[in-house]
Parts: C-alpha cells; sequence; structure tokens
C-alpha cells in the first residue's frame, strides 16, 4: 500500500530497532491487580481498527486465556497488506501518559513474522509517519522481550514516512501503541508492562 493510502486509512482509524535486554521492569504498586472487566495488565482496550484483513475484523482482540492468566489479546493478520491493532494506554482515546521516566516496555507475546510497533502522541495521533521499533518473529513460541524507550532504538519506516514531531514528545504524551505489520501473522498477546506506569482501570 501507498505511503499516502496508509497515511489516511491511519487518521481514519479509531479517531485513531530490535529489543534489548534490559533487567526487570520497575513494580508499581498494584500492577499485576487486573480491572474487573476483561484486561490484560489493567490495560482494557485491544483493539483491531479494521485497517487491512485482520481476524476479528474490528473491536476488541481479547479472549479468555489459559495456564492462570484471565484474557490473552489475539489477532491473526491475512494478506500483504498493512494492518493495524491499537492499545490504549489510559484505556480510553483522549487519555495520555508521560513516560519520560519509563525505561521501556516488557511484552510477552508470540508472532509467526515480524512486526512493528508505533508510539503515538495525542498530538500526532494520525498517520502512518510514527516512531516505531520492530517487534521479532518469534516463529510461533511464545517469549517474553523488554523493548527500551532510548531514543536510539526507534526509528521509522521510508514507506510510511518520517516523524515531524521529535521521539521525547511522542514520550511525554503517550497515547497508544499502535501496533502494524505488512505481512501474514498469527500474533498472541499475553502481557505489557510499561515501566513506571500503571493504567488506569475504567
Amino acid at each position: 500500500m501507498r505511503k499516502t493510502a496508509f497515511a489516511m486509512a491511519l487518521a481514519l482509524g479509531l479517531a485513531g530497532g530490535a529489543a534489548v535486554t534490559a533487567p526487570a521492569a520497575t513494580a508499581t504498586p498494584g500492577h499485576s491487580r487486573e480491572c474487573a472487566t476483561p484486561s490484560i495488565d489493567r490495560l482494557q482496550q485491544w483493539i483491531a481498527s479494521g485497517e487491512g484483513t485482520t481476524v476479528p475484523a474490528t473491536g476488541s482482540l481479547l479472549v479468555p486465556a489459559h495456564r492462570g492468566q484471565r484474557y490473552a489479546a489475539r489477532v491473526s493478520f491475512l494478506n500483504d497488506e498493512w494492518h493495524v491493532v491499537v492499545v490504549w494506554l489510559g484505556n480510553q482515546f483522549e487519555a495520555q501518559a508521560d513516560l519520560t521516566r519509563s525505561a521501556g516496555f516488557r511484552l510477552t507475546y508470540s508472532a509467526t513474522d515480524d512486526l512493528y510497533v508505533q508510539l503515538r502522541s495525542a498530538s500526532h495521533w494520525s498517520g502512518g509517519a510514527q516512531w516505531l521499533t520492530r517487534i521479532p518473529s518469534t516463529h510461533g513460541r511464545t517469549v517474553t522481550r523488554f523493548f527500551s524507550f532510548r531514543p536510539q532504538a526507534w526509528t521509522s519506516l521510508p514507506e510510511l514516512g518520517a516523524p515531524a514531531h521529535p521521539f521525547d514528545e511522542a514520550l511525554s504524551e503517550a497515547r497508544g501503541f499502535v501496533f502494524v505489520g505488512k505481512t501474514a501473522n498469527e500474533i498472541e498477546f499475553r502481557s505489557l508492562r510499561v515501566d513506571r506506569y500503571t493504567p488506569p482501570c475504567l
């Protein structure tokens, strides 16, 4: 898909580096307590945006999980086209978080191919020209990896365009993570914990 078409699609959606090894993220009191409604690490909004052919096509990705976990987020990317999955950090679109003191985030997931995660800010939410980092394929195995918020770990894709705002601005007014991928992929998210940040349950 050409950059302009992808940017337009993302602008309409939902009014919408490689991993590095690091010590465990700083524990936050109460962070392990889930919300009353379905959530993963208190993140309640895991949403298929309708961009690209996905299963589910739209709506929540949360499904009952096994092995002691309450929920997982599962999505299938079909075809060689851009797909978009959104996670709102404050569990509602209008919320934002200051992540400038955070070292990064720890993700437990499985994926059959590479994908990317974009850090979307409140003032630059729309469009494909965003700061991103690669989420490597796990070849279907469930793994846990830490992704640093060091600026050097984040980049952009020429196909999508260079961000017009600095990375520290994206960190200071973070609205959500947007997972994107251009290839067929089977993905499951089991945990997403951001260092020094506790999502508010709604």
